[in-house]
């Protein structure tokens, strides 16, 4: 191969990273924008995180088509050929965490102007914090290509899960004790649900970082906490 067409590949590979990195700004802007809004209770803020996913859409099908291109053009191998393939991979899970970023920006929306218990929503604050700063390291692992950094985040995913589970027990019982309560907790389950989301998206990209790296997949089975399917919370005593 000709240092010609080597130099030009580097940079399709180096615009791909480039790419890559502004979707991630793009991704954790969304969501801390989105947290900020549910807290504050600012519907502009939301409306303005909503807007923003359509540049993610747009990056990600760019990342997509280049990639696609790229591997029908060059046929790469080894890690050259993964790291076309994690580009895909990451810019996925990036899109899907603007999706769910944007989604709690709508219940946002929506939650504008309810009874809103302000305690139950810190707890929700609380988790997306947690999630945020996954999100953070995992894009730096990505960026560092540091398979330890990565395999912290995969690991922290189940303290996630059971700060949700926590969260889910919690909300169903403010909606058990005032039913003025149902809606806005009802929306918030729902805020909750997407950060938790969130958070496995994030160890989708730090499994793609392991494969990137060592050429393998990470086959230890992932550390999940997430009981709320199975949750079931006591009617409260009578007085």
């Amino acid at each position: 191969m000709s240092e010609h067409i080597v130099s030009s590949y580097d940079a399709e590979l180096e615009n791909l990273r480039r790419s890559i990195s502004e979707m991630g700004g793009i991704a954790e802007k969304m969501m801390t924008d989105a947290s900020h809004a549910l807290v504050r209770r600012d519907s502009n803020l939301a409306q303005a995180v909503i807007a923003a996913d359509k540049r993610l859409d747009a990056l990600q099908r760019d990342i997509e088509e280049r990639a696609i291109l790229l591997i029908a053009k060059r046929q790469p191998l080894a890690i050259d050929l993964r790291e076309t393939v994690s580009a895909i991979r990451v810019s996925n899970d990036l899109e899907r965490i603007g999706d769910l970023a944007k989604n709690v920006a709508k219940r946002v929306v929506a939650i504008a102007g309810e009874i809103q218990p302000q305690k139950v929503v810190i707890g929700v604050q609380h988790m997306s914090d947690l999630v945020q700063e996954q999100l953070k390291d995992v894009l730096d692992a990505f960026a560092s290509r540091d398979v330890k950094a990565a395999h912290d985040v995969w690991e922290r995913d189940s303290a996630i899960d059971a700060l949700y589970n926590s969260l889910f027990r919690e909300l169903l019982t403010y909606m058990m004790e005032d039913p003025r309560n149902i809606s806005f907790c009802t929306h918030l389950l729902f805020c909750a649900k997407n950060i938790e989301r969130i958070g496995d998206h994030t160890t989708n990209v730090a499994e793609t970082i392991h494969y990137l790296v060592t050429g393998q997949n990470l086959l230890e089975e992932r550390p999940k906490d997430d009981a709320s399917n199975y949750a079931t919370v006591g009617l409260p005593a009578s007085a």
